[in-house]
């Protein structure tokens, strides 16, 4: 089997379970995150509005599973990212990935996102959470949600 076709087959579950459970996930894997939503506001997966980014994207293979509308407690609209990481061993360019989506979502529709990690991989030490460069005149640091199943 292909390493694309296993991917998607690994996905799938994953997908139906944080769209089935949504809220609980949330609030299971990201409390401090899930604080600032009003529950009581239906929330709205962006399938349609990933797909764009996601077929524009040009940095080899990408892989994030949901863009998510929710509304804060103070009646702001958010747009969450959530990325289902299932692999075997760690991989070099996640947090760039990471943070090539994040923009790529500011980018195109011109909404910040909260951009949130669920690692299913066995590696105990592989814990990405930031991609950053500095160089003398510019510099950057982007910090992401990342969560490890193998914890719980």
């Amino acid at each position: 089997m292909s390493e694309e076709r296993e991917r998607a087959d690994n996905d799938s579950p994953w997908k139906e379970i944080l769209e089935a459970y949504f809220p609980q996930a949330m609030q299971f894997l990201f409390p401090q995150t899930a604080a600032l939503i009003n529950w009581e506001r239906p929330h709205e997966f962006l399938d349609k509005e990933f797909q764009q980014i996601a077929r524009e994207a040009q940095l080899g293979r990408r892989y994030a599973d949901k863009l998510v509308k929710v509304w804060q407690i103070q009646g702001e609209e958010i747009w969450l990212l959530i990325h289902v990481e299932i692999q075997a061993k760690s991989e070099d360019n996640f947090a760039q990935r990471m943070f090539s989506y994040n923009l790529r979502i500011f980018d195109k529709f011109a909404k910040p996102a909260i951009s949130l990690a669920i690692l299913c991989d066995a590696d105990s030490t592989w814990r990405p959470n930031q991609y950053s460069y500095n160089y003398p005149d510019c510099g950057l640091h982007f910090r992401f949600g990342s969560v490890k199943l193998l914890d719980y």
